[in-house]
């Protein structure tokens, strides 16, 4: 069957220059279904029921940058209308055995930077490890700006991992870093308040919290922390490579609004007041813009807005 339609594929490509606009119109050429984006499910556990988000601020960050990123945290379970932090998460509840209610945990402060300002993906699990209280809680590694990480902004933007813990190891427990991106590598992790490295250089956006290095971090953090209640052991929910998985979010690069593409974000909500671009509205009158995730209910990216 394979053969068969490659042949049709192929004498449908020959003669496409040939055929009159009077058959196919211009819009009908293009109208061809997009195959379904599917992450299957892999048989392994999800999170599910009350989980906090432990924080690991790790370097210097000012109150206010801190400030934004507990707002976020303290969105997720917040009974605001759509489109909102709350109604993004709630798709996660869609995932067969998924539905996390997340608040926010413990905070610790290591502002004398325990394994210095270079860390390995080893330092972070050490890290993870060192606050304790993993019963029911995602432990959140975030680096300042001035802190190098093993493949940050070469390979990666941020991670999410597990672990074992407890006496006998038999407890397994989730963790998850991301670094601000602002010094580092703004184009690469900021993106859409920066400029891209690479690809169409259409204008950046205004932040909606004023800080390009935090508002990206925001991303990345919304980011691992779908992948970490959809695929928190590396059997749940994904396409690809187990290594390296396409997860609810990371499967829907750069989705941000509708009609989004290749270096456009997509239609998004404006501040009337800052021109900041913005998708979800959060607790203290916060907006963020948060990527879109794939719905398992449509089997497509789908965008807050």
């Amino acid at each position: 069957m394979g053969t068969h339609f490659s042949l049709y594929l192929f004498s449908f490509l020959l003669l496409l220059p040939f055929l009159s606009a009077s058959v196919f119109g211009p819009r009908e050429l293009f109208l061809v279904p997009p195959t379904p984006l599917i992450l299957s499910y892999h048989n392994g556990s999800l999170l599910s029921g009350n989980y906090s988000v432990n924080i690991i601020w790790y370097g210097e960050f000012t109150p206010a940058q801190r400030a934004i990123v507990i707002d976020f945290i303290n969105s997720f379970s917040a009974p605001i209308p759509a489109p909102s932090v709350a109604s993004w998460w709630k798709t996660t509840s869609y995932y067969q055995g998924g539905g996390t209610n997340i608040t926010l945990g413990r905070q610790v402060m290591d502002s004398n930077l325990t394994f210095g300002k270079s860390l390995s993906l080893t330092n972070l699990s050490q890290l993870a490890n060192s606050t304790g209280h993993h019963r029911n809680a995602i432990t959140a590694i975030l680096t300042a700006s001035d802190v190098l990480v093993e493949g940050f902004c070469v390979s990666t933007c941020g991670v999410h991992k597990w672990d074992n813990a407890g006496k006998s190891n038999g407890t397994r427990y989730t963790y998850l870093w991301a670094g601000n991106p602002e010094t580092q590598c703004p184009g690469g992790c900021a993106w859409p308040f920066h400029k891209p490295i690479s690809g169409p250089q259409t204008d950046p956006l205004i932040a909606p919290n004023g800080d390009i290095g935090i508002d990206g971090l925001i991303i990345r953090l919304a980011t691992l922390l779908a992948g970490t209640a959809t695929n928190p052991y590396k059997d749940g929910y994904y396409q690809g490579d187990k290594g390296e998985p396409l997860e609810a979010v990371t499967a829907c690069p750069g989705t941000f609004g509708n009609g989004s593409f290749t270096g456009y974000p997509g239609k998004l909500l404006i501040d009337q007041t800052t021109g900041a671009s913005y998708n979800a509205l959060g607790v203290n009158g916060r907006k963020y813009l948060i990527p879109g995730m794939w719905d398992p209910r449509t089997q497509k990216c789908t965008p807050l807005v």
